[in-house]
């Protein structure tokens, strides 16, 4: 595999866990994408982790799967020891979830995952399901405790308030998640803010933070105010443990990679500088299309997948 040119990829510890992750993550949807092909993702996959990407990310439901399969095979051959393994679940009663974290560890062929995470809590629903009797974290702290599952998180795009009323169902059922996913961008900076609402409540608990669709998916820098590497770094500057980007392409996983290596902490003026540009561009959602259209909610048009 491709060992790209640089010095190493940092560190950071993922909240109160104690666990050290890569500051870049790879994303698990675009390497099942099906105009790539598997050899083309297991390339991408294997060259990440020998390059310092160590924390992956997947889910249950991309691309039916074949995110999860091809992402095992990539795992074969010691790999799997090297990497902090997260995937996701859609199911919110106990027995989907059951279901769905079984295919997860078959198809990832492992016995074990370092991190699951409720997926797209994204309907005011959500957080009573989970916690609810018979709900899904029933499922998931049964396989935490037969060693299938180390940690528990969750994640979402849609709305601040969602994330914190998952916060505070958590609290009042006496559970504290480990990690939180959410979008955190120059975007986001400006309009129904994970950054503002959210983040100093992770902190503050010593959740570990999980930043996503720091590019947008990968719409911002097609605003021409920022480039893909004021991007992630913009990303990488907050608290976050992991910075997790979609990769499709050697190309782009050297684009991650460059990032993470020539990262340094921005100053007040940097970041001034930054907002001041993409806040024109940010205050009707333009840029954020997973927060104000159905186009990412993928169990909005399969509803059958939470049980």
């Amino acid at each position: 595999m491709q060992n790209l040119a640089g010095g190493r990829v940092p560190t950071r510890i993922l909240g109160r866990t104690g666990e050290r992750v890569s500051v870049i993550g790879l994303g698990g949807y675009h390497v099942g994408r099906p105009d790539l092909s598997e050899s083309d993702s297991i390339r991408i996959i294997r060259s990440a982790i020998e390059n310092g990407s160590t924390f992956l990310d997947n889910c249950w439901d991309y691309n039916d799967g074949l995110s999860e399969i091809r992402m095992g095979r990539a795992l074969r051959g010691g790999y799997r020891d090297r990497v902090f393994l997260m995937t996701k679940i859609d199911g919110r009663d106990r027995r989907s979830a059951a279901e769905q974290i079984g295919e997860s560890l078959r198809r990832l062929q492992t016995d074990r995952i370092d991190l699951l995470q409720f997926h797209e809590i994204i309907h005011t629903s959500d957080p009573e399901r989970i916690f609810a009797e018979g709900g899904a974290l029933e499922a998931v702290l049964e396989a935490k405790d037969e060693g299938k599952v180390r940690y528990i998180g969750f994640t979402g795009h849609k709305s601040p308030s969602i994330h914190g009323k998952m916060l505070t169902t958590a609290a009042r059922h006496h559970f504290r998640f480990d990690t939180v996913q959410m979008p955190l961008n120059v975007m986001d900076a400006h309009f129904e803010s994970f950054e503002q609402n959210v983040l100093p409540l992770l902190t503050q608990d010593g959740i570990g933070v999980l930043g996503m669709k720091s590019l947008g998916d990968p719409v911002i820098p097609g605003s021409g105010a920022v480039t893909p590497l004021e991007c992630l770094h913009y990303a990488m500057n907050l608290p976050t443990s992991v910075v997790i980007t979609g990769i499709d392409s050697m190309h782009v996983l050297e684009q991650a990679i460059t990032a993470a290596r020539t990262f340094r902490p921005m100053t007040a003026g940097q970041v001034a500088s930054l907002l001041a540009r993409t806040a024109p561009f940010a205050a009707q959602g333009e840029y954020e299309p997973y927060k104000t259209t159905h186009k990412h909610d993928g169990t909005y048009y399969n509803p059958e997948w939470l049980g």
